[in-house]
């Protein structure tokens, strides 16, 4: 049975593989080198009641998260956010992704926040209906921003108005 949860610290071991594997795999992510634990607990540590993450558990592996992490240092940008979110490869097409969504929107309600950004890059068609399907809105595309797998990527940007 799917849970869906708050992450604990005992979670990040899970999140990071799922992280590292889209790193290596995906362009979900344009990060490029792999994540240690040591650096993933300050990644975590940097989160809390208004910055949640949150897992999905099933059969005691954790095959899912998401997270919604400061969006920038000005304070302007105080009650906006950046929504990240990932399901194991073997997992996906299963509702893992809408269980994390509904309950990361319900956290960031809680949390007061104004606004969720997401940053999509060019193809994820699955990601980009989900994030519609909950709400966002397209706002734009950023051409050819990232480069990754030899190729110039574009990002779609979303967001969701909370409030």
């Amino acid at each position: 049975m799917l849970e869906v949860r708050k992450a604990t610290i005992s979670d990040l071991e899970g999140i990071t593989e799922i992280y590292n594997d889209a790193i290596k795999n995906t362009v979900a992510t344009f990060d490029t080198e792999i994540k240690t634990l040591k650096e993933q607990k300050q990644w975590f540590k940097n989160h809390g009641e208004k910055y949640p993450i949150i897992v999905a558990e099933q059969d005691r592996d954790i095959v899912g998260w998401s997270a919604l992490s400061m969006y920038s240092t000005r304070c302007a940008y105080s009650d906006t956010v950046e929504l990240s979110l990932y399901v194991t490869e073997k997992d996906q097409m299963k509702g893992i992704g809408k269980s994390l969504m509904k309950r990361i929107i319900e956290e960031g309600k809680k949390a007061g926040l104004h606004v969720i950004l997401a940053r999509i890059t060019d193809g994820n068609k699955i990601s980009i209906h989900l994030h519609e399907m909950f709400g966002f809105e397209h706002v734009g595309v950023l051409k050819e921003v990232g480069y990754k797998f030899d190729k110039c990527l574009d990002v779609y940007l979303m967001q969701k108005i909370l409030k």
